[in-house]
């Protein structure tokens, strides 16, 4: 592999993409299911790649074709290989919910006093960790590195190739149930991080509210955080208005997050600067100034509606997290849910408990999108899809509300926000 790292150290980055490849980049040949990255060797080397790394042959006569066993593996042993090269500290954070946005948060408060890299979008899989090791600098302190998963071992495999010294479970929820087959199954599955980090006396942050995570760590040391006064960062969430406050430290934090369930992911990143020497009052600023996008809990305003845009993904648990967050605002309330994906045999059981449960709650509308709902929902306010959606709010007033639109990425709810009125 050394001579490969030699390789990477002289190129202007990795790409698996010959799409999108730079000059001077270095060219893995990866292959799934619908593509075979080795038929485009040809093209990565005509677009100015250092390199390519193939695993079959591709008849091409150039020293710049490097022939390896599995072209996944060596990217993930070259991503190894140069995290331990560098030495940067690297922080690690899974769970079932919330894991983009609290690397965002992680980022934007240990940022400012540190050269930090963190996974770009939710780059979080088997190829996006190796990646994100591979963007790291010379100059680079702290890595904060996202890790997801729908089976278990995953992220077993995603601990040995990042090698962490921190971690963090965001939290456990019924999220992947197709994969993971149920609840106790994602526990199992994310709790790896917790395994890796306790073979190798890496050191871990908790929330010390959330009795599936504790229960976890018997016997271990972590880093807690939490309302809990015997937390090690204790605070107080307040969450009457749309965005959450944060009291801890004799200090108020106002975010433009909504929901309690993002004040702990707010709180996380508090405890980890706090852990790192980020002073109180800068980790203030950073939380304070995060705005969160890509349809993860945005806050819009659009004359008399008041917008929560929440529709990047939506689980069991993350659905209920949400609604028990928005059920509580005053005023006209009205929510627009999009089908939860995933969730194989417990798909019909999960949709009928959401609407029983919208069905006794203050929730004042609730409009419906997607398949799984039909069994369930026999009303004008059913849509099979987005299109009719969208079809019937351009012709709907909905006067003076808040709004919660959430929903599985594939239904893009997002499309919605244009046309509320």
């Amino acid at each position: 592999m050394s001579a490969l790292y030699n390789i990477f150290r002289d190129a202007a980055g990795v790409s698996t993409d010959s799409r999108t490849l730079q000059s001077g980049q270095l060219f893995f040949a990866l292959s799934g299911p619908n593509f075979n990255g080795n038929q485009f060797a040809k093209q990565a080397l005509n677009k100015g790649a250092i390199a390519v790394v193939v695993d079959e042959d591709v008849s091409i006569s150039d020293d710049r074709v490097i022939r390896v066993e599995n072209t996944l593996r060596s990217l993930q042993t070259l991503g190894t290989e140069h995290r331990k090269k560098l030495g940067t500290t690297i922080i690690a954070l899974t769970g079932s919910n919330g894991k983009t946005t609290t690397k965002e948060l992680i980022h934007s408060v240990l940022s400012p006093t540190y050269t930090t890299v963190a996974t770009q979008g939710n780059l979080n899989n088997h190829i996006g960790v190796p990646l994100t090791l591979l963007s790291l600098q010379e100059d680079t302190e702290i890595g904060v590195v996202e890790m997801g998963a729908n089976h278990l071992g995953e992220i077993a495999v995603l601990a040995n190739i990042a090698q962490p010294d921190f971690g963090l479970i965001t939290n456990f929820g019924k999220a992947h149930l197709e994969g993971f087959g149920s609840l106790e199954g994602v526990v199992k599955a994310k709790s790896e991080l917790f395994d890796y980090l306790k073979t190798t006396n890496g050191l871990i942050f908790a929330n010390a509210d959330d009795p599936k995570i504790m229960v976890q760590l018997k016997g271990q040391d972590p880093i807690t955080y939490g309302t809990e006064t015997t937390a090690r960062v204790s605070a107080t969430l307040l969450t009457e208005n749309d965005a959450i406050r944060i009291e801890v430290d004799q200090q108020e934090i106002q975010t433009q997050l909504s929901g309690a369930y993002n004040g702990y992911n707010a709180l996380a990143a508090y405890a980890i600067g706090r852990h790192f020497g980020v002073s109180p009052q800068n980790a203030k600023r950073a939380l304070e100034s995060y705005i969160p996008d890509n349809n993860r809990s945005q806050l819009i305003r659009k004359k008399d509606l008041h917008i929560t845009l929440d529709a990047y993904n939506a689980n069991p648990t993350s659905m209920q997290a949400a609604l028990a967050s928005f059920s509580k605002k005053g005023g006209k309330k009205i929510a627009v849910l999009g089908q939860m994906n995933e969730l194989g045999k417990h798909t019909e059981i999960e949709h009928k408990r959401l609407v029983d449960w919208i069905k006794a709650s203050s929730i004042d509308d609730c409009y419906w999108v997607g398949s799984a709902f039909a069994p369930f929902i026999s009303s004008d306010k059913y849509f099979s899809t987005v299109d009719q959606a969208i079809d019937y709010f351009s012709k709907t007033p909905l006067g003076q509300a808040s709004i919660l639109v959430k929903g599985s990425r594939s239904f893009t709810l997002e499309k919605l926000v244009d046309v509320f009125h």
